[in-house]
């Protein structure tokens, strides 16, 4: 069996939340998983943005997340091109293209926001000093092994964020 993969890439920005975690072996990529992160979220929960690198520039990424209504913060890849069949969120990739030619990569990500993403890799990093391995063997018990991880690390994030308030 390949070692356990896990993507982690629904995160809440207010709170430090891991909102949705995938395990997978280590063939899938992360713009499959996409439509099954967004559906640990429910239905009747807002999600403004999602925020992803340049492995959720696919038409099927896309389509999920027009599909709840939010925008997508993804850059384009370096040799992208405008897409030109109609379909969900292909007019927010091409604005997105649109956006990265007139004012250039960095500039794009200052102005989108795709900075945030780095909170998501911080995170990850903590995930990661919980420990390097699993001490489960099987695949459904490293996929609990790592929920737990998340549940503490969400309690972590609860417990040592400040509440500033003006005096």
């Amino acid at each position: 069996m390949a070692p356990a993969c896990l993507i982690c890439r629904f995160f809440e920005v207010s709170t430090f939340d891991i909102r949705a975690l995938e395990v997978t072996s280590n063939a899938v990529g992360d713009g499959q998983t996409l439509p099954d992160l967004l559906a640990q979220i429910p239905e009747n929960e807002t999600i403004v943005t999602v925020g992803g690198d340049g492995a959720y520039d696919t038409r099927a990424c896309h389509a999920v997340i027009a599909g709840r209504g939010a925008d997508p913060v993804i850059p384009v890849r370096r040799n992208g091109k405008p897409w030109t069949k109609d379909g969900p969120g292909v007019a927010a990739r091409n604005e997105t293209l649109r956006a990265m030619k007139r004012l250039g990569r960095a500039i794009w990500k200052k102005w989108s926001g795709y900075h945030r993403r780095s909170l998501v890799e911080t995170k990850m990093h903590c995930f990661k000093l919980l420990g390097q391995r699993l001490a489960a063997r099987t695949f459904d018990r490293q996929i609990t092994e790592l929920k737990v991880r998340a549940a503490i690390l969400n309690r972590f994030s609860q417990i040592g964020t400040p509440n500033t308030m003006h005096v």
